[in-house]
């Protein structure tokens, strides 16, 4: 798989290019992009951002989060606001992945919140909300029928540590593209060196108070069960990925086969 040569202002960049797809083709490089938040992004002082040429930013984040890191976009780029979890939060259940710093800072708190096995369940139910939620199907709808339109030029997505909200939404592309289930898992689970380098100083801190490093690596990282959860969403609710997309996210068949026309090489 292809990976973008680390960025110095971007967290967790990744380029989708270069996946290997069924029949021996590939995903084309420099078309469809993933990474952390982009409060740090700085184009010239990164070559490798700036190098991008990016067109067209989508961010998965909550209000909150936006207002505590606001994206800086590349001068001329698109940046389309689309909250995943927007109805998971209306309904009173806070997501994990929106609190990691907060969680992090407080080991007996995590400890009640999180311990027991709590943080795996509540990933897993998260993953089944981007597949069930009004908000997260409008989120990736928004995905799918940008990066079909060449008008969109280089496009990348992102949430705050770019491996959930982020990582579903790959899952959806590659998956659609004919990556096999391997693969997708792969790429799925590739971003965990990356986003641990990212946030090993609060874990390092969080660890030195007393908390449990089970708990942190369960916020921090990404397991299988966590993608398995959405996948068996997919499957029970819909029985297909394409029937999941078709039928959960609207996107008619025209726009998959452009998707593929333009991604897939």
């Amino acid at each position: 798989m292809t990976t973008t040569t680390p960025s110095t202002t971007v967290a967790n960049l990744r380029d989708l290019g270069g996946t290997p797809l069924s029949g021996g083709r590939t995903v084309r490089p420099g078309l469809a992009l993933r990474s952390g938040q982009l409060d740090r992004l700085d184009v010239d002082a990164d070559p490798v951002v700036a190098a991008l040429g990016l067109r067209t930013v989508i961010d998965f984040r909550t209000d909150a989060e936006r207002a505590d890191h606001p994206d800086r976009i590349p001068q001329g780029a698109r940046l389309l606001v689309r909250d995943v979890l927007a109805d998971k939060l209306s309904s009173g259940k806070i997501p994990a992945a929106t609190q990691l710093k907060d969680l992090l800072s407080d080991p007996a708190m995590a400890e009640e919140h999180l311990g027991g096995g709590k943080v795996q369940a509540l990933f897993a139910e998260t993953y089944r909300s981007f597949v069930t939620t009004a908000s997260a199907q409008a989120s990736y709808r928004t995905l799918l029928t940008e990066l079909a339109d060449p008008q969109a030029g280089p496009l990348l997505f992102h949430c705050t540590a770019g491996k959930d909200r982020t990582g579903w939404g790959a899952t959806v592309v590659l998956s659609l593209l004919g990556a096999d289930d391997e693969t997708l898992m792969a790429e799925y689970l590739s971003v965990n060196p990356a986003v641990k380098q990212a946030f090993a100083p609060l874990i390092e801190g969080f660890t030195v108070a007393g908390g449990n490093p089970d708990i942190a690596l369960g916020l921090i990282g990404v397991f299988p069960e966590y993608l398995e959860a959405a996948l068996d969403e997919v499957n029970t609710r819909y029985g297909s990925m394409e029937k999941y997309v078709r039928e959960g996210l609207g996107v008619p068949d025209e726009t998959v086969e452009a998707l593929r026309a333009r991604l897939a090489a």
